[in-house]
C-alpha cells in the first residue's frame, strides 16, 4: 500500500499545513439557523465561508462570514487574509462586504455595525449593517491608535478597543495612554474620556471590567470589545501603568462627565482585575503580587481603602535567599534610551563582585514587577540564581529592521558595560542565556563579542538561508513569514534581501566564536527545525571550539515534561557555575555521555576539575 504526500505549488496551503489541519478539517461542521417557529433550516456556513459568527447577544438578523480560501498562498511569506460577508440568517442570503483585510472583522454588540483593524491605514474602520457604508472611525483621534512601538517589518496592531457604550452608540479606543469615544457613523469629534491625564503623566489607563466571573478589560486588535457594554452614566474602573517608573494600579472614572480620572490605589506592584463576590458588589477580590511577593489574594472595596491580604500561599519563601528588582537605564550604540531590570540578592553587598546572569528576549522591562517562582523548566530562573550568589540583568531590546542581530548587539552590551561601570560585577564572569529568538540572538552576539564568559543558546536559528524555507512541523506553516513580516525582521524575501540573510546567520561568522556554548535542541521542536542547532554545533565542532548541545528526544520547541526540565536545569546549572563560579565540571562536559551508555548514565556527576574547558 502506497503512502504519499503530494506537494503541488498550486496547492492553497502547503501539504504539512494540510495535514496538521486534516483532521480538523474532516470533523468541520458549518452554522445553521433553525427556526423554533417552524419552517426551513437555514444553512450560514459553507465550504467557501466556512467562519461564521453571530452578534454578541445571539439574536441579531445578521450573521458575519469569514473565509480565508482565496488568500492561503500568502499565509507562509506574507499573513492571513480574509474575505468578510454580511449574512442574512432568516435566508442565508450573504453579501461580501470587505475584500482581502488583513484580519478579521467582528459585529458590535446590538449588531449595527461591523469593526475591524486596518493595519495598513493604522486606523479602525467601520461598516453601517444597513448602509453598507464603511468609514475610519478613529480619524477624529488626534493621536496615534497603532502600536508606535512596533519594529516589524509589518503592519502595526492597534492598542485595543475598550468596548462600545449601550446600543451601540459609541465606541472606545485606546491610543498609547488615554481611553476616547468616538461615534460608530465617524461623525463628530472624538472625546477624551480620561482627559489627556495618561498623556500627561505617561500613564496608560484602561477600562478594567469588574464583574462576578472574573476575567480582563478590554480588548486586543481588531476585535468588538467585550461582550458586555461599557457604562457611560457611572463609575468605571480604570487600571493604570506607568511607562517608565512600572507602577501600577486602580483609578476611578466616569465617561459622561469632564472629571479627572481619580487615583485609588497604585504601586510598585501588578494586579490583577478584581472580581466582585456575587452577592457583595461592594467587597472586591483581586491579587497583587511584585518579584518579592507571592500572588496572593486580598479583599478589599470599590475605593481600595484598604487591601486585606487573605492567603498565605508561600510562606517558605521566608526561608531563602531572595532578591529585589530595580529599573536600570542606558544608551543603546546608536543613542537610543533603553531601560532593563536588574535583580540583585537580597544580601547584596556592593562592596563585592558578582558573576552576573543575561537574559533577554525582546521588551521585557514592564515585567519588572512579576513575581518569579524558583522552578525548573527550559530557560534559567532568574529567582534560582540570584538566590544561589548571581545579579541578574533583563535589557530590552530595540530594532531596526534588517538587522536584527546586530540589533541586539547594541543594546544588550552597553547595558552590561553600564552595570560593569557600577563596580559590582566581575567582567570576566558574565553568562547569557536565552532560547527561541533570544537563542539566535546570542548565538549571533557572540560572533562579535567575547564579553561573556559563557552562553546558552536555546533552539537557535544559525542559518537562516535554511531556516528561511524550512516548517514549522507543529503549525505545518513554513517559515518565510518570520523573517519577511515578523519577528526576524529581515523584511524581504532571500532573493530580495540574500545579503541580510547571510550577515544575520550566525553559522558564516562561526569561526569568531571564542565562548563556550551550551545549546538546547529537540528533535520534535515543532516551531525551529532542530536541524539548525546540528548546523551551529557541526560548524563550532569543525572549529574545535567548545559547545555542547542537549536533544530531549521526543520533546518540542520547549521542555514539557517535568522530569527533563529538572534534569536541564541542574546541567545548565553545572554549565554556568563551572564558568562563572569556578565549579568543578560534569562529566558530561568533560567525557560526554557515549550512546552505549543511553539511559543508564547521564553524566551529571562532577570531576573535580575546576579548570574552565
Amino acid at each position: 500500500k502506497v503512502v504519499v504526500d503530494i506537494w503541488n505549488w498550486k496547492d492553497n496551503l502547503i501539504q504539512p499545513m494540510q495535514l496538521v489541519q486534516a483532521n480538523r478539517e474532516r470533523d468541520r461542521t458549518y452554522l445553521a439557523w433553525v427556526p423554533t417557529t417552524g419552517g426551513d433550516v437555514i444553512q450560514l456556513g459553507t465550504t467557501d465561508v466556512p467562519g461564521v459568527s453571530l452578534g454578541m447577544d445571539g439574536d441579531a438578523d445578521v450573521a458575519v462570514g469569514r473565509t480565508t480560501l482565496p488568500y492561503g498562498w500568502y499565509v507562509s511569506h506574507d499573513g492571513t487574509y480574509s474575505d468578510i460577508y454580511l449574512i442574512d440568517v432568516r435566508t442565508g442570503e450573504r453579501e461580501r462586504v470587505i475584500e482581502k483585510l488583513r484580519g478579521s472583522a467582528s459585529l458590535s454588540p446590538g449588531a449595527t455595525h461591523l469593526i475591524w483593524w486596518d493595519g495598513f491605514e493604522k486606523a479602525y474602520f467601520t461598516l453601517d449593517v444597513e448602509a453598507k457604508e464603511a468609514v475610519n472611525v478613529s480619524k477624529a483621534i488626534p493621536h496615534p491608535v497603532h502600536n508606535i512601538w512596533d519594529d516589524h517589518p509589518d503592519t502595526p496592531r492597534s492598542f485595543g478597543l475598550a468596548g462600545w457604550s449601550e446600543d451601540d452608540e459609541r465606541i472606545l479606543i485606546n491610543d498609547q495612554f488615554d481611553v476616547w469615544s468616538v461615534d460608530p457613523k465617524g461623525v463628530g469629534e472624538a472625546r477624551n474620556l480620561t482627559e489627556g491625564v495618561g498623556r500627561e503623566t505617561e500613564t496608560r489607563f484602561r477600562y478594567a471590567r469588574v464583574s462576578s466571573e472574573g476575567g480582563g478589560g478590554g480588548s486586543r486588535g481588531g476585535g468588538g470589545g467585550s461582550s458586555e457594554f461599557v457604562p457611560m452614566d457611572e463609575d468605571v474602573l480604570l487600571s493604570s501603568f506607568h511607562l517608565y517608573t512600572k507602577e501600577a494600579g486602580f483609578y476611578r472614572d466616569r465617561f459622561d462627565r469632564n472629571r479627572d480620572p481619580q487615583r485609588l490605589v497604585s504601586g510598585p506592584y501588578s494586579y490583577s482585575t478584581p472580581q466582585t463576590a456575587e452577592d457583595d458588589e461592594d467587597l472586591y477580590l483581586l491579587t497583587r503580587q511584585s518579584f518579592q511577593d507571592f500572588p496572593d489574594l486580598y479583599v478589599t472595596d470599590p475605593d481600595f481603602g484598604e487591601l486585606e491580604k487573605i492567603t498565605e500561599a508561600n510562606p517558605q519563601q521566608s526561608e531563602y535567599n531572595w532578591g529585589t528588582t530595580e529599573i536600570v537605564e542606558w544608551l543603546s550604540s546608536d543613542g537610543i534610551p533603553l531601560q532593563g531590570i536588574l535583580i540583585k540578592p537580597e544580601n547584596f553587598d556592593p562592596s563585592k563582585k558578582y558573576p552576573m546572569m543575561v537574559y533577554f528576549y525582546e521588551r521585557s522591562s514592564d515585567g519588572i514587577h512579576r513575581h518569579r517562582r524558583p522552578t525548573p523548566g527550559t530557560s534559567v530562573n532568574l529567582t534560582f540564581y540570584v538566590s544561589r550568589g548571581y545579579v541578574a540583568f533583563v535589557p530590552d531590546i530595540v530594532y531596526e529592521i534588517g538587522h536584527p542581530g546586530e540589533s541586539a548587539l547594541d543594546c544588550v552590551t552597553p547595558g552590561v558595560l553600564s552595570l560593569i561601570r557600577e563596580g559590582f560585577i566581575d567582567p570576566e564572569r558574565i553568562g547569557v542565556q536565552g532560547h527561541s529568538w533570544g537563542g539566535y540572538q546570542i548565538a549571533w552576539m557572540i560572533t562579535r563579542t567575547n564579553l561573556f564568559a559563557a552562553a546558552e543558546a536555546g533552539a537557535p536559528v544559525s542559518n537562516m538561508t535554511s531556516a528561511y524555507g524550512g516548517i514549522r512541523w507543529q503549525s505545518g506553516m513554513n517559515r518565510q513569514f518570520q523573517y519577511e513580516r515578523t519577528q526576524s525582521r529581515i523584511g524581504g524575501s532571500l532573493w530580495e534581501e540574500t545579503l541580510r540573510y547571510i550577515e544575520n546567520s550566525p553559522l558564516f561568522e562561526a569561526d569568531k566564536i571564542h565562548t563556550p556554548l551550551l545549546m538546547l535542541h529537540n528533535d520534535e521542536d515543532g516551531a525551529v527545525p532542530w536541524y539548525q542547532g546540528i548546523e551551529m554545533f557541526m560548524a563550532m565542532r569543525r572549529l574545535q571550539r567548545p559547545v555542547w548541545m542537549a536533544n530531549y528526544n521526543g520533546e518540542p520547541h520547549g521542555l514539557r515534561r517535568r522530569p527533563n526540565q529538572k534534569d536541564w536545569t541542574i546541567r545548565m546549572q553545572q554549565f554556568f557555575d563551572h564558568y562563572l563560579m569556578d565549579a568543578p565540571a560534569p562529566v558530561w562536559m568533560v567525557k560526554g555521555v557515549p550512546a552505549v551508555l543511553k539511559g543508564k548514565e547521564f553524566g551529571l556527576e562532577l570531576v573535580g576539575d575546576t579548570v574552565r574547558h
